[in-house]
């Protein structure tokens, strides 16, 4: 197995070895669920925020194949699919962070509810501003509250849902084709955004597993 799996050393022994055994969906569901489960647990007891920081930046350095492989099979309201919408959040916003940004302070201007607030909206909400957002959020997955940690993340993507539809209104007589992009855009934002809000509501009844 390539040695960028194994960096950083954070889950127990084995459990990449039993997911690469086979292709066995119960098998590839435990495994999601029992690696999400350590890897938040350990952090967690641990306290170390250099540990912290190298799970921020883990998909920086080593790309997202390996979180995929864990957990991007995994059902949405689920601890392992909450973690793999995190994290995919994160890599969406840097690999576009000036788009992003751009929805995301429309969706700010056009809001009338507290998502701007709940996300931490940043001011101005420019690149660097977004970016910073998004590591602070999934630092708060190891951290902090971990169900405020979703709700922020599920308040930033409505706020960049509604950029997206007011954006997608502005071009669609000029260029339609974008505006239907946009439009596809929102519809993901939101059904990810219900989806952390549903695990957000999971675990604090202790029933995210």
């Amino acid at each position: 197995m390539p040695d960028r799996f194994h960096k950083p050393t954070l889950f127990p022994g084995g459990m990449f070895e039993a997911f690469l055994g086979g292709d066995d969906p119960a098998q590839i569901s435990r495994v999601a669920h029992e690696t999400a489960q350590a890897l938040l647990a350990r952090v967690r007891e641990e306290g170390d925020p250099a540990v912290v920081d190298r799970l921020v930046a883990y998909t920086d350095a080593h790309g997202i194949d390996a979180l995929a492989e864990l957990w991007s099979r995994s059902n949405a309201k689920t601890l392992p699919g909450a973690l793999w919408r995190i994290y995919l959040l994160r890599l969406l916003i840097r690999q576009d962070a000036e788009g992003t940004a751009l929805l995301f302070q429309r969706g700010i201007e056009i809001s009338t509810g507290i998502d701007p607030v709940v996300a931490g909206a940043p001011t101005p909400a420019g690149p660097a501003e977004v970016t910073e957002l998004a590591d602070r959020i999934l630092r708060g997955v190891f951290e902090g509250d971990f169900a405020v940690a979703l709700e922020r993340a599920a308040a930033f993507c409505r706020v960049t849902a509604a950029g997206c539809v007011s954006v997608a209104d502005d071009r669609d007589v000029v260029d339609p084709e974008r505006a239907s992009e946009l439009t596809t855009r929102a519809l993901r934002f939101t059904r990810t955004a219900e989806e952390l809000a549903a695990c957000a509501r999971l675990w604090r009844t202790d029933s995210l597993d």
